[in-house]
């Protein structure tokens, strides 16, 4: 892509796509690489800037990541996050060593001092809140720095040596908790590197579709639908890009919630795109009779729209000259195990077999490197209307990740009318553009209650409301109790099989959004 670019390195922290999702807000585009990128295809990508991110390691260990020495010799400014500011003291000639007492090991939110002659400072206020998370202490820092920001425990929080763009702070600027953290990052892009700031979603938009075009050629390609935001948004784009030799294939698992495939149906009628509805309902529940453990819930989905797919292609004479397309975003790829990071949560569109992979020229996923709310600005730039711009996140597994334990059609007609409750109640109230996305459960718990003075031993359904951006992080909602009562009242006396409600009030981390 002919942008400038930001290359962040990946050394194991917890907010290393936060840094990247911070560094595009700022108009640069930026991706995350893993710190074993051989040096000469990192210095073959020519970025502007590089920035080191945290990690859980220490420094001086023996299996600590590193990075060879070579890349401070390249001239490019680099910006060192927590463990990457100490991995930059230690490789140029410092000493990090653990915190000797208490009183040197800073986490959470910390009252922080800054020298705004600094160039990454500069423009701030002289105090501030930031976001600490380290147990090491730079005893000594390399020669050429100099201090810029401190603490009342740490007297080094940042450092930087600005004849050569090198800058490294202990705290993490790229998280809400630390103030004016945005705009430290934006000094650094603008006022060290230099940046222009030529990432737009307009110019990604025009890029990918001649992209798309030449690649495709005169081939086709099927689109792998859910009418979710995600696969939406691709389909306009390919439209764009190939008109008529598209073809959307809807397939309904039989796990949508309530009158959804109707509404997936409705929606793409109305587009001058070949669109197939295929009913499978039948197909995914008997795979996926008797399967509890929600890994191969989800490799079973995944492999059947696979099969399926292939036999669709197959009915419309689609060969291997032709591609597969799938909405798979940011997030996904990440959650999945990117590089040397923890499988969180595989998502279906991941765990295509071999052999119907194999079956395509290629697998198309034009949107792998756009977060949720990047998506949905690409939406916009096609001319999607807001209502499937909008759209509440549905994952392709569907209900199958919202009932725990094995799944069956007597469990997904019961979840899918709770379900549909709770959405009415919250949208009754006005509380549906507020929520990021919201959601039933029916967990796999089952309890006592009493009803018209008889006993009953029916299971828990667990409501769930989040507020996010990025769907990387993401806070529970605060919705009224109001709203809450009336969805609860409503669920226990019009769905059978339900005789307790409770709220989930966790935060991602250390939950996911979903629960399987």
């Amino acid at each position: 892509m002919e942008h400038e670019l930001v290359i962040v390195l990946d050394f194991g922290g917890q907010y290393n796509q936060l840094i990247a999702r911070r560094v595009r807000e700022c108009g640069v585009y930026c991706e995350v690489k893993p710190y074993t990128m051989p040096l000469a295809e990192l210095k073959a990508a020519d970025p502007i800037g590089i920035i080191f991110t945290g990690g859980p390691s220490s420094v001086y260990l023996e299996d600590a990541p590193h990075i060879p020495a070579e890349i401070f010799t390249w001239g490019v400014p680099i910006l060192g996050i927590c463990y990457g500011c100490q991995l930059m003291a230690h490789t140029l000639g410092g000493q990090v060593v653990p915190a000797q007492d208490d009183s040197a090991r800073e986490y959470g939110k910390t009252k922080t001092y800054y020298d705004t002659s600094c160039k990454l400072f500069q423009g701030l206020p002289e105090a501030g809140i930031s976001w600490m998370s380290h147990s090491d202490y730079m005893a000594r820092v390399p020669e050429g720095f100099r201090l810029v920001a401190h603490s009342a425990a740490c007297p080094n929080v940042a450092i930087a040596d600005e004849t050569r763009g090198f800058y490294g702070v202990q705290f993490h600027p790229e998280v809400n908790h630390t103030e004016n953290g945005s705009k430290m990052l934006h000094n650094f892009l603008y006022e060290v590197c230099h940046a222009s700031g030529d990432w737009t979603m307009g110019d990604f938009c025009r890029r990918t579709v001649a992209s798309l075009r030449e690649q495709i050629s005169g081939g086709r390609v099927l689109l792998a639908l859910s009418g979710g935001v995600d696969s939406s948004v691709l389909a306009a784009l390919l439209a764009e890009a190939i008109g008529d030799r598209l073809t959307c294939v809807f397939v309904d698992h039989g796990l949508m919630r309530k009158n959804e495939g109707d509404e997936v149906e409705a929606a793409f009628q109305k587009w001058d795109v070949h669109f197939v509805r295929v009913n499978a309902e039948e197909r995914f529940l008997s795979k996926l009779a008797g399967v509890e453990d929600p890994q191969e819930k989800r490799r079973i989905i995944g492999a059947e729209f696979g099969y399926v797919f292939r036999d669709e292609a197959e009915r419309f004479g689609i060969t291997d000259q032709d591609f597969l397309a799938q909405g798979t975003i940011y997030p996904d790829v990440i959650e999945s195990g990117k590089g040397d990071a923890d499988v969180i949560k595989s998502h279906h569109n991941r765990l295509l077999p071999p052999e119907v992979v194999a079956r395509f020229k290629g697998v198309l996923e034009p949107l792998d490197l756009l977060f949720k709310d990047e998506v949905r600005q690409l939406g916009r730039e096609l001319g999607l209307p807001e209502y499937l711009v909008m759209r509440q996140p549905f994952p392709g597994p569907g209900l199958a990740i919202r009932i725990i334990g094995a799944v069956t059609k007597a469990k997904a007609d019961t979840l899918r009318e709770a379900d549909a409750i709770f959405r009415e109640e919250v949208a009754k109230a006005g509380w549906d553009r507020k929520i990021s996305q919201y959601f039933a459960v029916l967990t796999n718990t089952r309890s006592v209650g009493v009803m018209g003075d008889g006993r009953t031993y029916d299971y828990t359904l667990a409501l769930r409301g989040v507020t996010t951006t990025d769907f990387m992080t993401a806070d529970w909602a605060r919705i009224p109790y109001e709203v809450l009562d009336a969805a609860s009242t409503r669920i226990v006396n019009e769905v059978k099989g339900i005789n307790r409600v409770v709220y989930d009030i966790t935060s991602k981390p250390p939950a996911t959004i979903e629960w399987e």
